[in-house]
């Protein structure tokens, strides 16, 4: 190979070079998980207007009950399936199926039952338990990140789930808001600490 050659071949390599550098600097960095999941769940306020737990037949895998309405569980569950595609009513039936003395026993079920069991707190919360993604409970908001789930305690003794969202607090700027649907559809509220937390869980896709 000539000198010229070389130094063809050199420029060339380094025109290529430049070249991706500067699409690279070009393409926008894709969110992380956390981005994603908060960015699912927020997407659902406006759409989901009611708060209904009826029970409802379900397709499975990736069934629903209409968009307009659901629960607390509801925006978890279609959180995780429009961010990355992953079913938990599909997990957590076989984890069930395989698993079923580890779940409660307070509907007095003696088998799982798909078109339900995704849709209740405490089964979600055994589910994410399962899958080692508790995370400690504490009254501290920075221990807190977007994209965590945290179950809480109702006046009544009814269990809510909530994902923790970007956003944060105007009255306590370090305290971030959550997404959940309590009771009038999906909707951002200053509700982190306003309910006796009973688990946190920071479940990341596979």
């Amino acid at each position: 190979m000539t000198a010229m050659t070389r130094r063809t071949a050199l420029q060339f390599g380094l025109s290529c070079l430049a070249m991706q550098v500067a699409m690279a600097q070009e393409e926008p960095i894709a969110p992380d998980w956390r981005t994603r999941l908060v960015e699912a769940a927020l997407e659902q306020i406006g759409v989901t207007t009611l708060y209904d737990p009826a029970y409802t037949r379900l397709a499975y895998p990736g069934g629903d009950v209409a968009p307009e309405r659901g629960v607390c569980t509801d925006v978890v569950v279609r959180a995780y399936r429009r961010a990355f595609d992953l079913d938990l009513q599909r997990l957590v039936h076989e984890d069930m199926l395989a698993n079923f003395a580890a779940y409660p026993k307070t509907w007095s079920l003696k088998a799982p039952d798909r078109n339900i069991d995704h849709r209740r707190v405490q089964n979600l919360a055994v589910f994410f338990g399962r899958r080692g993604v508790s995370s400690p409970v504490s009254q501290e908001p920075a221990d807190y990140q977007p994209g965590d789930l945290v179950t809480q305690m109702l006046p009544g003794n009814l269990p809510h789930i909530a994902i923790v969202s970007s956003n944060r607090s105007a009255e306590v700027p370090e305290r971030a808001l959550v997404i959940h649907n309590i009771g009038a559809g999906a909707r951002e509220e200053d509700t982190l600490f306003a309910f006796r937390q009973t688990g946190h869980f920071r479940f990341a896709p596979t």
